[in-house]
């Protein structure tokens, strides 16, 4: 591989987006959307590193807050089991520590890194074999990062059918309900009836009750169908 040649320090190099989210702000995306993020981390990384070593301390420091944002999400990512039901923190902890396990690949990408940024800051003239090392070893992390963002993918559509399932019990136990309320009430107004003048009141109560089931039944066949657009769109 050709050596990347070092120089003096500077911050004149065309930039990358060092805009990175930070771990709080984490806190609304989805685990799939995470693991996805790792990819694109990854390379970014990679690229930065090499710009580092060139000499840029605009690109070491935003390494170093690439590097911490990928550790930290993939910190959060290995501890999502712990939050999981059984089948699905088995998914993943298979996916990182199983005898494929890929957990392994990251964790020694992430020291790559590290171990290069600390050589470019030193502009130690051994940053050209770590670089090498560290570009050799894309398309491997890039496969292991691809596994773990399929397995979470996995675990969520899992129990986004299993949501579903719950819902439509749900709207199936609700649709018994107001069958039953809607014999009720079709018996209250044959009583009212019969009771004629004395069953006005009845009658009355017997009518509202009618309305509430019609009304049921429309929110109930309204949540059929968004259960019906979910599962087709997971």
């Amino acid at each position: 591989m050709a050596a990347f040649p070092l120089s003096a320090r500077t911050s004149s190099m065309p930039t990358l987006s060092s805009s990175t989210q930070t771990p709080s702000r984490d806190a609304g995306m989805s685990l799939v959307n995470l693991a996805a993020r790792q990819r694109m981390l990854s390379q970014r990384m990679v690229l930065q590193s090499v710009l580092a070593a060139r000499g840029s301390d605009l690109h070491l420091k935003a390494a170093r807050s690439s590097l911490t944002l990928f550790t930290d999400s993939q910190a959060r990512l290995m501890d999502t089991p712990r939050h999981l039901d059984a089948a699905s923190a088995e998914i993943i902890r298979r996916a990182y520590h199983g005898p494929q396990g890929v957990g392994a690949t990251i964790d020694a990408f992430a020291q790559q890194v590290s171990t290069a940024l600390d050589l470019a800051e030193r502009q130690s003239p051994r940053v050209e074999d770590a670089l090498a090392r560290l570009v050799e070893s894309t398309d491997s992390v890039l496969e292991a990062l691809n596994t773990a963002t399929t397995a979470f993918d996995q675990v969520n559509k899992a129990q986004s059918e299993t949501l579903m399932k719950e819902l439509a019990g749900i709207v199936a136990s609700i649709q018994t309900v107001a069958r039953e309320a809607k014999v009720v009430s079709f018996n209250a107004q044959v009583m009212a009836a019969r009771a004629g003048q004395h069953g006005r009141e009845f009658a009355v109560v017997a009518n509202v009750l009618s309305g509430i089931t019609n009304e049921i039944d429309g929110l109930s066949l309204q949540a059929v169908s968004l259960a019906g657009r979910s599962r087709t769109g997971a």
